[in-house]
């Protein structure tokens, strides 16, 4: 550590006035200040990783990079941040890809039912896809980092044992999880997050199907006393920069910001994964919250329903020029 940053010094030393140092927006004998947008509240785990990310980078380039961070989308809104940092308007930012449906063909691939055992493993699997496939959909930006929120499970007002309980239940549900829960003939509905709770207490919705971090962080678990643990879908998440910023920072940053991609998609999925086990332990002393586990038969059915999604995924991938099934047979090939 202490070597790279004696070789960040010398190098900022020796080349920042041709580095981009004015238009990230420092002053000459200052740091390199980059804008970081996210778009969650901060106590999420989205805005967690963020400011985890800020503090390595700052101690390991040894101040010579400042990172401001905006949570909360007070710099950019959920569904603009990846345009944002291509226009400039963030240098750095975090998305999920689900919220902007066939623009982002590849990373789709990962929200589909899996069945992943944990965040920590799909977001490695992650890591990796991206790194491997270089895909168009990222080809005007720099990727930083990857990760996934834990599976989703069913958090509900309405006690649900069976797959049979989930019948004409109005849950939240986004992406490929609503999907899925209208084939198990739920009636899936689309909403942001910050929107559940009111939708809850009005009955417009009986449940969410989301990562089980938010019955702590949102405090669903006020309002939805059970979950069923269906493990069905991740959704995925992308930190990228401007890709002019990136390329005009010193090599000795650049190698710092690229040491962290496989780090930091590993350090994310383990928390969150414990974030998603401490929420859960807190729900049940704070809402006696219960939870069950589908029986065999039923997560053979809830397999045997996700099954067709991924002909679906093929058909769909394939006409925008990606290789769909090689997509997936590299997912399944990292599975644990």
């Amino acid at each position: 550590m202490k070597k790279l940053i004696a070789v960040l010094v010398v190098g900022l030393g020796a080349g920042l006035s041709g580095c981009g140092r004015k238009e990230a927006g420092a002053a000459a004998d200052g740091p390199i200040v980059l804008n970081y947008a996210n778009f969650p509240p901060a106590a999420t785990f989205p805005c967690v990783q963020m400011e985890r990310w800020k503090t390595e980078v700052e101690a390991r380039t040894g101040g010579a990079v400042k990172v401001n961070t905006f949570p909360g989308g007070t710099l950019l809104g959920a569904k603009d941040i990846f345009d944002g940092v291509i226009a400039g308007t963030a240098d750095i930012g975090n998305f999920a890809m689900s919220y902007q449906p066939g623009r982002f063909p590849v990373s789709e691939a990962m929200d589909l039912p899996h069945f992943f055992p944990d965040a920590k493993h799909a977001s490695r699997i992650l890591a990796g896809l991206i790194e491997r496939f270089q895909p168009a959909e990222f080809s005007q930006v720099k990727v930083l980092a990857l990760f996934t929120c834990p599976p989703a499970l069913v958090m509900s007002s309405k006690e649900i044992k069976t797959l049979a309980d989930l019948k004409n239940l109005p849950l939240r549900s986004s992406g490929t999880g609503a999907e899925v829960m209208k084939r198990l003939g739920a009636a899936p509905v689309a909403m942001p997050q910050s929107d559940v709770p009111d939708a809850l207490q009005k009955g417009v919705v009986k449940g969410n199907v989301s990562s089980g971090e938010v019955l702590k962080d949102m405090n669903y678990a006020a309002y939805c006393p059970y979950v069923y643990k269906t493990d069905l879908c991740v959704i995925s998440f992308a930190v990228v920069m401007n890709k002019a910023k990136y390329e005009a920072l010193p090599a000795a940053v650049k190698q710092v910001f690229d040491s962290l991609y496989h780090e930091h998609a590993e350090w994310t999925g383990a928390y969150v994964d414990q974030h998603v086990q401490t929420a859960l332990e807190w729900s049940k002393e704070k809402h006696a919250l219960v939870i069950h586990k589908p029986t065999d038969a039923d997560r053979a059915t809830l397999r045997a329903t996700a099954q067709p999604l991924f002909a679906d995924y093929i058909a769909r991938a394939s006409a925008k020029g990606v290789d769909a099934e090689a997509v997936l047979a590299h997912i399944r090939s990292q599975m644990p």
